[in-house]
């Protein structure tokens, strides 16, 4: 008897199932790259699809403070809207430093701030007018879709 019995007994059943399990991921992944499969809709295309409407909208800048803060100003009055603490707002601070990465990687500035919009469905997106891109911040769960829907209020800061 070997020493190593344990290494000669692998169970086959786990991976054919592995082995299944791959191949059926690869075959839809192909599937929809060759339009056999339609893609998940483009949010603002489903939305005008279905006749959504924008019910609250306001237009933002982002700044970072010296001391590693975010200040949070609204871009038609300029009052200060919210302050992030440094080390706090997680998600606000990966949120646009995503959407940022793509700005400065098209040579694009700070110029034009970023646009948050509540939909009459319900949803909560923040999109740039200058690279096209949006996030939908319902996808990432009710905390963190709260952390901006209180960007919305007027009264915030």
């Amino acid at each position: 008897m070997s020493g190593h019995a344990h290494l000669d007994a692998i169970p086959r059943e786990p991976l054919v199932m592995i082995a299944l399990l791959v191949l059926f991921t690869v075959a839809l992944a192909s599937a929809a790259s060759f339009g056999f499969i339609a893609k998940d809709a483009v949010p603002s295309e489903a939305r005008a699809a279905a006749g959504v409407e924008a019910v609250a909208e306001r237009k933002l800048y982002f700044h970072d403070e010296r001391d590693g803060g975010v200040r949070i100003e609204d871009a038609e009055t300029g009052a200060l809207v919210s302050s992030i603490a440094p080390g706090t707002g997680g998600f606000i601070r990966t949120t646009l430093r995503s959407l940022v990465h793509v700005r400065r990687s098209k040579g694009i500035g700070a110029e034009t701030p970023f646009v948050l919009t509540q939909w009459d469905n319900g949803t909560l997106s923040l999109s740039d007018s200058e690279t096209g891109n949006s996030v939908e911040l319902g996808s990432f769960g009710p905390d963190n879709r709260a952390s901006f829907a209180v960007l919305l209020e007027r009264n915030s800061a």
